[in-house]
């Protein structure tokens, strides 16, 4: 079985086989919908198993472990969109919610769905399921060690908390326009604060990092990391002082910084906002919006990444976006909607919250980098 069909096999295994849903019989639901004139109409499906562990003084304080499915129903009109959604994944449930979403569209559209055809997909991370590759006892273990090379670091460390969460997510995209695309998706993350003391003052210090992937990107050399990171950065924190007041030029190195960019730069360039003019970058595509030799990019295309996948939530590839080239803006991330009614390509930005929420052009890994420019 290859990449694409092992793909959709799993999420007709989640999603569609224990409802008795076929991917055939959302056709129904389709001309249920085409039925009025509409420009377009997908149905997302979403099954997801979370997990998560914290300890704190080498005792496991909480554990939480949560199950969540459903679909949205989505149509869309000229700028109208309609919404509905339900956790019951079953062809009445879907049929209902069909139904609720025609009122934007008058009638007289088209009753028969597009041909289907699957969508291609990437291959960013691999369809494991991360919540069962450890048992629960090493999970623990694996916080335990973290918390004892912390503390081997530096005798200062008093106090050492650490989380570890999980997220199995499986999706399907089924469109009007006959494209059906599945992706599934892991998600793990390990986190540890430390608090040290010294002379009586306390200061603290984090570390962490994940991916798309089990339990097993988690090794020893990673831990080492994590906590290196973690102690020297409160450690670092102990010997602070007071930055002077006034105005001074700042550095930043790579990392956590990256915020900035992301809440300042990245949410004015996503699609939504450029259109209805509420954004700074609004109109200014081909001007000099930031210092020569600053490029920013928005690339879900990185394996293995947070931010990466396979496929938006609309079941469009994602791309590598160069949204600001040498410091002159050169394009938005777009989802199918606002990309049809700007009249640019989609970019592979359409996200969800959830089944229960419609799509918004939003970030994958947004980053930036400043080089000297050649002129």
């Amino acid at each position: 079985m290859n990449a694409p069909e092992q793909l959709f096999s799993t999420a007709q295994s989640f999603l569609l086989a224990p409802h008795d849903l076929e991917t055939g019989k959302l056709a129904g639901v389709f001309g249920s919908l085409l039925s009025h004139r509409l420009d377009y109409a997908d149905l997302y499906f979403q099954y997801s198993r979370s997990e998560g562990w914290s300890l704190e003084e080498g005792i496991v304080k909480s554990g939480s472990f949560s199950i969540d499915q459903g679909v949205g129903v989505r149509a869309i009109a000229g700028e109208k969109t309609a919404f509905a959604y339900s956790d019951e994944i079953s062809l009445p449930a879907l049929d209902d919610a069909a139904k609720a979403t025609r009122a934007i569209a008058a009638g007289g559209g088209r009753r028969h769905p597009a041909a289907v055809r699957k969508g291609a997909s990437l291959r960013l991370y691999q369809p494991i399921d991360p919540l069962v590759s450890l048992e629960d006892t090493q999970k623990v273990k694996l916080l335990e060690r973290l918390e004892q090379l912390c503390r081997a670091r530096d005798p200062r460390v008093i106090q050492v908390m650490a989380s570890l969460t999980a997220e199995y997510e499986v999706v399907f995209v089924a469109r009007s326009d006959g494209v059906q695309a599945a992706d599934v998706r892991p998600l793990v993350r390990l986190s540890v604060q430390v608090i040290v003391e010294q002379n009586g003052r306390r200061e603290q210090g984090t570390g962490g990092g994940g991916g798309r992937s089990d339990y097993g990107h988690f090794t020893e050399q990673r831990l080492q990391e994590y906590a290196k990171h973690a102690v020297d950065q409160a450690l670092v924190n102990l010997e602070s002082r007071p930055a002077p007041a006034g105005t001074m030029t700042v550095v930043l190195g790579p990392g956590w910084p990256g915020i900035l960019l992301h809440e300042a730069i990245g949410h004015g360039l996503e699609g939504d906002f450029n259109r209805k003019g509420s954004s700074a970058f609004a109109g200014k595509i081909g001007k000099k919006v930031a210092a020569r030799g600053v490029t920013v990019v928005d690339d879900g295309t990185i394996p293995g990444r947070r931010g990466s996948l396979s496929i938006d939530d609309e079941g469009n590839p994602t791309q590598r976006n160069t949204l600001i080239e040498d410091g002159v803006l050169r394009g938005y991330m777009q989802d199918s909607l606002n990309a049809r009614l700007m009249g640019v390509p989609v970019t592979g930005n359409g996200r969800r919250e959830s089944f229960a929420h419609v799509v918004m052009p939003r970030m994958t890994n947004t980053r930036t980098r400043k080089r000297s420019s050649p002129r």
